[in-house]
């Protein structure tokens, strides 16, 4: 072993403190490694929940990175018996050079210990939504929705957002406390229609699609309520009858999921033209000019001096 440790030394130019130094937070590495990649392995082994083991990997990781810091750390500096005082000294020096580093560590804590959103969860920050797929020391990534896609559907784009922008931008969550959302089909018909009949007919369809959720949404507000002020006086489905230019405006809103928005709206828009083909009384509205012209004895008539 020291032939060994003599051979590098003057091969390389290391002293052998710096070798013995090299090679132990090497081994440390390693060791580390190992136990990380057989604890994911056994979390795989009992569980086949893949947002538990996610977690669970990610939690993995987090400790490893930091009982590695920390060892490796004791290893080089054996002059700071002191973790704390170490820390401290470290922090004085990165604390401008790495500002942006530092702001994105604060988001990933605030993220992890404050919880407002989760991997799996639907969010939406600044101008970008989507559904949230890694949450990691720097950044967290989203599966893109909207966009030039319509209703909330998927893009097809990853993007990655540094955590720091949950310090500084609005969040919405689409997925915390009532996790649920309202969504709205406005559907005009004309004036000649008969709309009251219309709207018992949309009230109809909008139960057969919406009504199934108000059970499930009240148990949410309620466990929601206990973390949020939120309250709703009425969650069943309901049709609302307001007057455009072009004709009468029903408006169909109803609770939905926020992964279901256009599949709902697609099931109920079928249904709606199924019903209305069959009633020759209710016509849907749409913008129309009218062009009346005089008769000819009327034109004259107007045209004669009096």
């Amino acid at each position: 072993m020291q032939n060994l440790i003599a051979g590098i030394q003057k091969t390389i130019g290391l002293s052998p403190e710096i070798q013995i130094k090299l090679f132990t937070s090497i081994i440390i590495i390693l060791i580390l490694w190992f136990l990380r990649t057989l604890a994911i392995k056994l979390v795989r082994f009992r569980t086949e929940d893949v947002r538990i083991s996610y977690n669970w990997r990610k939690i993995l990781s987090y400790i490893t990175i930091i009982l590695g810091i920390l060892s490796v750390t004791r290893v080089w500096f054996v002059g700071f018996q002191s973790i704390t005082t170490f820390l401290g000294l470290l922090t004085a020096g990165i604390a401008i050079a790495l500002k942006d580093l530092i702001a994105n560590v604060a988001g990933w804590i605030f993220i992890i210990w404050g919880k407002p959103f989760s991997a799996g969860d639907r969010i939406q920050i600044g101008n970008h939504a989507g559904d949230v797929i890694d949450i990691r020391v720097f950044q967290f990534t989203i599966l893109e929705i909207g966009n030039w896609v319509e209703a909330d559907q998927s893009t097809g784009r990853i993007i990655h957002i540094p955590n720091s922008m949950i310090l500084n931008q609005t969040l919405a969550n689409y997925s915390k406390g009532f996790q649920y959302i309202w969504n709205e089909i406005p559907i005009l018909i004309t004036f000649e229609s008969n709309w009251e009949k219309a709207k018992d007919l949309l009230q109809k369809i909008a139960n057969k699609h919406g009504e199934h959720l108000s059970q499930a949404a009240e148990k949410r507000v309620k466990e929601a309520s206990k973390k949020f002020m939120i309250f709703y006086s009425k969650l069943t489905p309901i049709v609302y009858t307001s007057v455009e230019e072009s004709g009468v405006l029903l408006t169909i809103r109803y609770l939905c999921e926020p992964s279901r928005r256009r599949d709902s709206k697609q099931a109920i828009w079928e249904d709606v033209l199924k019903e209305f083909a069959k009633n020759k009384d209710i016509d849907f509205a749409y913008p129309t000019h009218r062009i009346e012209h005089l008769s000819q004895a009327a034109e004259k008539k107007v045209k004669e001096p009096n």
